[in-house]
């Protein structure tokens, strides 16, 4: 490239996915900065010109200026146009999928609508924080293809099918159905800076987390707190 250095920025506001992008800034050549909020995207975005604006994971609206003006990469927990919108690892679980696919596409004007740079099998094993771990290692190995390679999108394929996010309100443990559901049920949001699955028990609430399965039984860890009191 006559000593030309792209320029990458990686884009999320978990500090998980730290670790992948000391990794990546190791193994593919170019001038990367993380950034973990909106105003750190805006500055980077304008200074860098970058080649691509990789969304790891992401929790606020995009500036229209940014996604028109720059190739801005989302991935979604979902075999996209199936499973558009908000909490798809909490709604694949609830309806019992054990299997997804990560899609990256590129971002436009409508919530995760836009064409497709590649699907990669994802396991929805273990819990929330351990699948998003897991897909963002996923999410690496996208970008250095996508790097490598420098592919065109591809429109989606097939009828939308929405998903709506969650609230935190309905992260109360169901009081009926099977103990795999329940178990399923805590899992599913088991990670850092989401509700935990939890239950009012008169002056307290009783978050659960860490939850296993051990003959017929679920086990986890909880937490006790007393109720917030206006």
């Amino acid at each position: 490239m006559n000593g030309y250095e792209q320029s990458y920025v990686f884009a999320s506001c978990k500090k998980w996915h730290e670790p992948l992008y000391r990794k990546m800034i190791q193994e593919v050549e170019g001038n990367w900065i993380y950034v973990s909020n909106r105003d750190e995207l805006s500055v980077s975005v304008s200074r860098l010109k970058p080649k691509y604006v990789f969304f790891v994971h992401w929790s606020w609206l995009v500036p229209e200026i940014i996604w028109q003006n720059h190739t801005c990469v989302c991935f979604h927990m979902t075999d996209l146009p199936f499973g558009r919108g908000g909490s798809p690892l909490q709604n694949l679980v609830m309806a019992g999928h054990d299997h997804t696919v990560l899609t990256a596409f590129r971002m436009v004007n409508e919530i995760d609508a836009g064409p497709v740079y590649v699907k990669r099998p994802l396991s929805l094993a273990g819990s929330a924080e351990e699948i998003y771990i897991r897909a963002g290692w996923l999410s690496g190995e996208i970008m250095k293809w996508m790097i490598e390679h420098d592919p065109n999108p591809l429109p989606q394929q097939g009828e939308p099918v929405l998903f709506k996010r969650r609230l935190p309100e309905q992260s109360v443990l169901p009081n009926h159905g099977s103990i795999s559901k329940i178990y399923d049920f805590i899992r599913m949001l088991d990670a850092e800076g989401y509700p935990k699955a939890f239950i009012d028990h008169g002056d307290y609430v009783i978050h659960f987390r860490k939850a296993g399965i051990e003959g017929d039984s679920v086990v986890a860890e909880v937490e006790i707190k007393l109720q917030n009191k206006l």
